[in-house]
């Protein structure tokens, strides 16, 4: 495994539905708890990299803001925006600007205050980030595509509904157990299937929820992090790629094609494969978000995803657990934190230090972070 670039520093807000403070504020608590993770300073850091959804920013440029506020003037501060993937893109960008030798500890925070916007309007922006032109007008969002991705899945492979809420269940279970997650709540089966339709077949419970949260990753070069750190995390590989804006443009719907090449990709860099990864995040916005990307991650063959959820494979004690925090469905989804957040979890259980959730020792874990509805894929390997 090549040891060029680490993680020193982790952190994270308590996820929240509505959080009474400033953007600035928010990002400050994910970034007080990274810094003293790693045990630096601001003056240490040499650039940073701000990832959100502008679309919920009332700030304009919000990254000279959080920069000027975490005390990282005048170092280079950029801003990043794949959507929900925001955090891992910036991650993405943070390892090669490490690797040109033009920095040595970039940090990466994502934020977003997705409560200074009403639902209706939240949804409505998040429609928005489909075809303008040809989708969107239509009145498609979120749930009604990943509902269509549900359908697709069903009529290919047989999967049910069960299968689905067998996956909010056990994310319930875990939730309980992540203080930083906004639903903290166990769930049983027939409450998950009781639940009200939001979009057929997806239900109440199969859906994340919006939330007011920030992360942060501190990155540094091989020198540095060996000089900084007593347990470093390495990047030992990284997979990104597209896919169409629009449905139409897609081969299939019943999996990512973004995922899946992200994670060839990755696999192939880090010299690893499927059966390597002792623990995963994966990019549960949906629950049948998670069902796919067990089969597009090579966790499963496709249609052989829901054999995992069945026979409890994924949870902690099985051969892949996979959101083992809770994941998006119980943690909350504010955009441009979100992947922070799964990265946090994974350097978390490399460094044995999960608490309840966590994975007997762990050597390697992998990071699915989804922007859109598949629109941007992308997967980190980690080693400790």
């Amino acid at each position: 495994m090549a040891k060029d670039v680490a993680i020193i520093g982790v952190g994270q807000s308590t996820f929240v539905r509505n959080y009474e403070g400033s953007i600035r504020e928010l990002a400050y608590e994910a970034f007080r708890e990274a810094i003293k993770d790693a045990g630096i300073t601001p003056d240490d850091i040499n650039a940073s990299i701000i990832g959100s959804a502008p679309e919920y920013d009332k700030q304009r440029s919000p990254s000279g803001l959080v920069a000027e506020y975490l005390g990282l003037n005048p170092q280079p501060t950029f801003a990043i925006e794949t959507v929900c993937s925001s955090s891992t893109t910036g991650i993405r960008v943070a390892y090669s600007l490490i690797k040109s030798g033009l920095h040595d500890v970039v940090v990466v925070l994502g934020f977003q205050k997705m409560s200074e916007i009403s639902s209706a309007d939240s949804q409505e922006r998040m429609g928005r980030g489909a075809d303008i032109m040809w989708e969107s007008p239509f009145g498609t969002m979120m749930p009604a595509y990943y509902a269509m991705h549900a359908r697709a899945h069903m009529h290919k492979y047989g999967s049910t509904e069960r299968d689905l809420a067998l996956i909010r269940v056990k994310a319930a279970k875990y939730g309980q157990l992540n203080e930083k997650a906004v639903y903290r709540k166990g769930l049983d089966l027939d409450q998950v299937l009781s639940g009200e339709p939001v979009a057929s077949p997806l239900k109440r419970f199969d859906c994340c929820a919006n939330a007011d949260g920030s992360s942060c990753v501190i990155l540094a070069s091989a020198e540095k992090a060996k000089e900084i750190s007593k347990k470093p995390v390495w990047i030992m590989g990284l997979g990104a790629a597209t896919a169409s804006l629009t449905m139409s443009g897609r081969e299939s719907l019943d999996g990512l094609n973004s995922a899946r090449l992200a994670a060839k990709q990755a696999y192939e860099m880090a010299g690893v494969g499927p059966s390597d990864i002792d623990v995963a995040e994966v990019h549960d916005c949906f629950t049948i978000a998670e069902l796919m990307a067990y089969e597009n991650l090579g966790f499963a063959e496709p249609g052989k995803g829901v054999e995992l959820i069945r026979e409890g494979e994924t949870y902690l004690e099985g051969k892949i657990p996979v959101n083992v925090d809770g994941g998006l469905l119980s943690k909350g989804h504010p955009i441009g934190a979100t992947g922070g957040s799964q990265v946090r979890t994974i350097v978390l259980q490399l460094r044995g230090e999960a608490g309840d959730i966590q994975v007997p020792d762990p050597e390697i874990g992998l990071v699915h972070n989804i922007g859109g509805v598949g629109i941007y894929g992308n997967v980190i390997i980690f080693g400790r």
